[in-house]
C-alpha cells in the first residue's frame, strides 16, 4: 500500500480499529466500545432540578417572615385594646361586647398560629424532600462524569490555568510601569450579556392607584445603613413627590411595614419638591430632578438640606425632552439619575445638541458640582430609560407589553456607541417608569405601574 493510500486517524475516546481493503483504498472501521452515555438519567436530573426550582420560590421562602410580621403586629394590637379597655374601665367588669372583641381577636391569633403552624410543617417537609433530592442528583451527577472520557472539563479546567498564567506573566513582565487608574468601562464584570429575572416582584403598600415612582438602595451607604431600601411614590397627579420613605429591609419593604418618612418639603408641589420618576440615593444624599428647573436637586437625608446645581440653559426640562415610546410619554422625565461603580450621574437632552441625550457625571460635593460631560446620537424620546453599569451608559426601547429590549450602549471611556445590542427584560407591567442599576448587588430596581421589581444582570 502506497503512503497516499495510508489513512491516519487520531482520536480521544477508546475506539477498536480494523482495517480492509476495498480497491485502491484503505478502510478504518471503527468501533466504539465504550458503554451509551445514560441520558435518561441526566434527563431525569435536570427533570427533578426543574421541579425543585418551581417548588422552593422566592415568595414561598418569605411567606414565613409575613405570618410571623403579621402575627406579631395583631398581638401587638390586641396589647393595645387590653390596655386601652382596662383605663376606661368604669369599676364594672368589662361590657360584653367589649370581651366578644377581645374574643374575636383571640380567634384571628389563633388561626394565624394554626397557620404558620401548617406553613412550617410544610416547608419543612419540602425542605427535607429537596435535600433527598439534592443529593440524589450529587450521586447521579458523579456516576455521569465517569463518562467524561473525553476529557472535555479536564481540558477546560486546563485552559483556564494556563489563561491565568498567561495573565500573571503580563503583569509580571509590565510590573516595572505604575498601575492604571482602572478605566470606567472596564470594572472587572466583563461586558453584559444578559438581565434575568425577575427576581422581586411586588405591589408596594400605596396599592396600585401610584402608577409612577421610584425605589432602591443606596449605592455608598454609611454601615449602619448598608440593609436599607427606599421608595418614593409620585402622589400628586403622578409627577410631584415630596418626601421619601425608608424600610430597615427588603422584607419589612415588600411588607410595608416598619418605615420612616423624610420630608423634603410640608406641601407639594414647591420649591425643591421631586419632580418626575427619576431619582437615586447615594452617599447618604437624594438626587433628583427639582421642581419647574433644570437643575440637579441634592437633598441631605440628614440635616435635610437641599443644593442644586444648574444644568445647561438649553437644557430641555417640564417635558420637553421626556423618555417616550409610540404608545405614550412618561412625564416629566426629562432628566434621569443613575449610579455605577464610581458615582452618580445625570442624563438628560439639551437643544444644542438636537434633543439627543446627553451624559453628565455629578460630583458628590456640597453643593453638588458637574464634572465631565459627554454629547450622544441617540435621540431621548426614542428611549424609555436608562442607567450605567462600569461608565458605560445603556438604553431601553418599548417592544410590547410583554418585553423591553436594551437596545443602545454608550462607553464613557472610549466614545463607542452601539445601536445592536439584543438584551430582552420580561416585564409582569405595561411601562417601567423607573430603572436604576445597583454596584453593590448588581441588580436593575424597577418601579412598573405601581410594582416594585429587581432583575440581575449577568456579565
Amino acid at each position: 500500500m502506497s503512503q497516499s493510500n495510508i489513512l491516519i486517524l487520531m482520536v480521544v475516546i477508546p475506539l477498536i480499529f480494523s482495517q480492509s481493503a476495498r480497491g485502491k483504498d484503505c478502510v478504518c472501521e471503527l468501533q466504539n466500545s465504550d458503554p451509551a452515555f445514560p441520558e435518561n438519567k441526566l434527563n431525569n436530573v435536570e427533570f427533578t432540578a426543574t421541579q425543585c426550582t418551581e417548588n422552593i420560590t422566592s415568595e414561598k421562602m418569605t411567606e414565613i417572615d409575613r405570618l410571623m410580621l403579621g402575627l406579631q403586629h395583631r398581638i401587638r394590637q390586641l396589647l393595645d385594646n387590653v390596655s386601652m379597655l382596662e383605663k376606661e374601665d368604669n369599676g364594672n367588669l368589662y361590657a360584653a361586647v367589649s370581651l366578644r372583641i377581645i374574643e374575636l381577636e383571640l380567634a384571628e391569633i389563633q388561626d394565624l398560629l394554626d397557620k404558620l403552624n401548617r406553613t412550617t410543617n410544610i416547608y419543612q417537609q419540602l425542605s427535607v424532600k429537596a435535600a433527598t433530592e439534592l443529593q440524589d442528583m450529587e450521586e447521579t451527577m458523579t456516576e455521569l462524569e465517569n463518562f467524561d472520557h473525553t476529557q472535555v472539563m479536564v481540558k477546560q479546567r486546563e485552559n483556564q490555568r494556563i489563561k491565568r498564567d498567561l495573565e500573571q506573566c503580563k503583569e509580571d513582565l509590565n510590573s516595572t510601569s505604575p498601575t492604571p487608574t482602572l478605566p470606567p468601562g472596564h470594572c472587572g464584570l466583563g461586558s453584559m450579556v444578559n438581565v434575568s429575572g425577575p427576581k422581586t416582584y411586588s405591589l408596594t403598600e400605596y396599592g396600585t392607584s401610584y402608577t409612577c415612582g421610584a425605589w432602591g438602595r443606596d449605592a455608598n451607604p454609611a454601615p449602619e445603613d448598608e440593609n436599607k431600601y427606599w421608595l418614593v411614590v409620585l402622589s400628586s397627579s403622578n409627577a410631584y413627590g415630596n418626601f421619601i420613605r425608608q424600610y430597615k429591609s427588603l422584607t419589612t419593604t415588600i411588607l410595608g411595614i416598619g418605615s420612616a418618612d423624610t420630608y423634603i418639603s410640608s406641601s407639594n408641589p414647591t420649591t425643591n419638591t421631586i419632580q418626575g420618576s427619576n431619582m437615586v440615593m447615594y452617599a447618604n444624599a437624594f438626587y433628583y430632578n427639582c421642581y419647574n428647573t433644570y437643575s440637579v436637586c441634592q437633598f441631605n437625608m440628614t440635616t435635610r438640606a437641599v443644593s442644586t446645581v444648574a444644568l445647561p440653559s438649553d437644557t430641555g426640562y417640564n417635558n420637553k425632552f421626556p423618555f417616550a415610546h409610540l404608545g405614550t410619554t412618561y412625564t416629566y422625565t426629562d432628566m434621569d439619575f443613575a449610579t455605577d461603580e464610581s458615582g452618580v450621574y445625570v442624563i438628560y437632552a439639551t437643544t444644542s445638541n438636537f434633543g439627543n441625550v446627553v451624559i453628565s457625571k455629578v460630583g458628590t460635593s456640597n453643593p453638588p458640582v458637574l464634572n465631565q460631560t459627554w454629547s450622544t446620537s441617540l435621540h431621548k424620546k426614542t428611549v424609555t430609560n436608562t442607567f450605567m453599569v462600569c461608565g458605560v451608559l445603556y438604553a431601553t426601547r418599548y417592544l410590547d407589553k410583554e418585553i423591553e429590549e436594551i437596545f443602545y450602549s454608550y462607553d464613557t471611556k472610549t466614545n463607542e456607541e452601539r445601536y445592536d445590542l439584543r438584551i430582552h427584560i420580561k416585564k409582569m407591567q405595561t411601562n417601567i417608569k423607573y430603572m436604576n442599576y445597583d454596584p453593590r448587588d448588581h441588580l436593575l430596581y424597577v418601579y412598573s405601574d405601581a410594582y416594585i421589581v429587581t432583575y440581575e444582570i449577568m456579565f
